[in-house]
């Protein structure tokens, strides 16, 4: 009968155990998937505003300054610039031909990276001072607000 209790006892520690890493695993779903349930949908027009990078990266950080059919900025190394697709009505974001100085760097490989993750935005979405850059509803790109 003891071996009985002390199972009935370890059941509901383990029981209560899943139930709250359930709940933080809900919470933190709900929370990730709050900006990606808005991709697609109307959003602020962003033209002539300028970001910086928000992730943590080695060295400088990247920016994005938004004109009216341009982007401009520095990649972490060099300065770039390119053409502007945006469609604030369904957050349509899209740049091509983006070309940038050609000055070499320490770590190239976040610029690489950046221009890269640029090239294949689809879709953009705004939350406060956060602008978040996806293809199609995966993130790419997150930026705060200069």
């Amino acid at each position: 009968m003891k071996a009985f209790q002390n199972f009935s006892a370890f059941q509901v520690v383990r029981n209560i155990s899943l139930a709250v890493a359930f709940s933080a695993t809900v919470a933190s779903c709900t929370t990730m998937s709050s900006s990606r349930s808005k991709v697609g949908t109307s959003q602020a027009n962003i033209t002539n505003t300028k970001w910086t990078l928000a992730d943590d990266v080695k060295g400088k950080k990247p920016t994005l300054n938004i004109e009216s059919g341009r982007i401009t900025g520095n990649g972490g190394c060099n300065s770039y610039f390119g053409d502007l697709m945006l469609d604030p009505t369904v957050g349509n974001f899209s740049t091509k031909n983006i070309g940038s100085t050609k000055m070499a760097c320490e770590n190239m490989s976040v610029e690489s990276n950046f221009f890269s993750m640029l090239g294949e935005t689809t879709k953009y979405v705004v939350n406060g001072n956060t602008l978040e850059l996806y293809k199609d509803n995966l993130l790419l790109l997150k930026f705060t607000k200069q």
